[in-house]
């Protein structure tokens, strides 16, 4: 995509070097069109090293996040996911809250027929845990494929 085209359509970090945002609010997420938005399907992102902070430690918590969406007139444009979802990395947040905030901010910018977000988060004090949002029921024929990530046993 040419950067007039790029210009076009608001993409302002595709193709460009772009610094780390310091925080999820300063990151900017941003969508592109969706070629296929007449296509009931399902588009998967996994993050499996996602980071942020424990809000009353400090200390690293780590995640594997799986983000399951319908897609409707807009697609998340994966760079800018990149770095949204690296911007957490000094933001300190519990668990759910993290899960729940990307998962909304993606409702909130591609505007999906359907999302789902997975949160499978490492143990800290012995305890993992695991938090799942969906933005409504699926739509009616949508294939919902397993997430892959197994109940936690040392996940690997």
């Amino acid at each position: 995509m040419d950067d007039t085209r790029q210009t076009q359509i608001g993409l302002t970090q595709l193709g460009r070097e772009v610094a780390a945002p310091a925080s999820p609010e300063e990151a900017v997420l941003e969508r592109v069109p969706n070629p296929q938005a007449d296509t009931l399907y399902l588009a998967r992102f996994t993050a499996p090293e996602f980071t942020a902070l424990c809000p009353v430690t400090g200390q690293p918590d780590f995640a594997h996040l799986v983000i399951d969406y319908a897609p409707g007139d807009w697609l998340i444009e994966s760079k800018s996911l990149k770095l949204y979802l690296a911007s957490f990395r000094n933001h300190g947040a519990f668990h759910e809250d993290c899960t729940v905030a990307i998962g909304r901010r993606i409702v909130t910018t591609a505007e999906p027929k359907w999302l789902r977000i997975g949160g499978y988060w490492f143990p800290r004090g012995g305890i993992p845990i695991d938090v799942f949002w969906q933005s409504g029921p699926p739509p009616e024929g949508l294939w919902l494929p397993d997430q892959g990530v197994a109940p936690y046993r040392g996940r690997g």
